[in-house]
């Protein structure tokens, strides 16, 4: 069940099945090599549309909610 990446739950780990957007959010995402088949684990959202906290890998990112729509993912069982 694919679902945005806003829509994970905290804590929770899931692989990376999409990224939409134009070629400067995909060239943005790729160099924070958040691309398909990577496992993201969703740390935390800040209230009042703040941004969003994913580590991938042994990174951590801060993520704005308008990148974070844009990457859909499929969360593991």
């Amino acid at each position: 069940m694919e679902i945005s990446l806003l829509d994970l739950q905290t804590g929770k780990t899931a692989k990376i099945s999409r990224v939409e957007g134009g070629s400067e959010a995909q060239s943005k995402l790729a160099a924070l090599n958040i691309r398909v088949g990577k496992t993201v684990k969703k740390i935390t959202m800040q209230p009042f549309r703040g941004p969003v906290v994913i580590a991938i890998g042994n990174t951590k990112v801060t993520l704005g909610r308008g990148l974070a729509m844009k990457i859909f993912v499929e969360p593991e069982k």
